[in-house]
């Protein structure tokens, strides 16, 4: 089963990970996400555990504990969904109908409102 936690100190690592879930049973892999750029840990990783019961136990004992002064989160993790490799739009733009088209497109001509002048006189 592979498992989602979030949450996690910047400054934990792999086998910080692995330890705290290798304590209700026997751990696969442990991997803190970093940061391509930086290489600096984006806060979330991986936990994979060979038997399901195992993992079910290790959810149970390791959610919301405390892991480096942080309340850590673990729950099943969902399967990637396919598409853009970042995982999402990258908020580019939002999702809809719109037109997508990319460069420069001039403004659609506005209808000019009509101004009646009235003359009252000299002020």
């Amino acid at each position: 089963m592979n498992i989602y936690v979030s949450n996690i100190a910047y400054n934990a690592t792999d086998e910080m990970l692995r330890d705290a879930f290798a304590l209700h049973g026997m751990v696969q892999s442990a991997r803190i996400i970093k940061d391509r750029m930086t290489g600096r840990s984006r806060g979330f990783g991986f936990v994979e555990m060979a038997n399901d019961e195992e993992a079910k136990k290790a959810l149970e004992g390791v959610n919301a504990t405390e892991m480096l002064g942080r309340r850590i989160n673990a729950r099943e993790a969902r399967p990637r969904e396919e598409g853009n490799a970042t995982g999402g739009n990258g908020g580019a733009r939002p999702q809809g109908g719109e037109n997508r088209q990319g460069g420069f497109r001039p403004r659609e001509p506005q209808p000019q409102p009509q101004i009646q002048v009235i003359n009252r006189g000299v002020y």
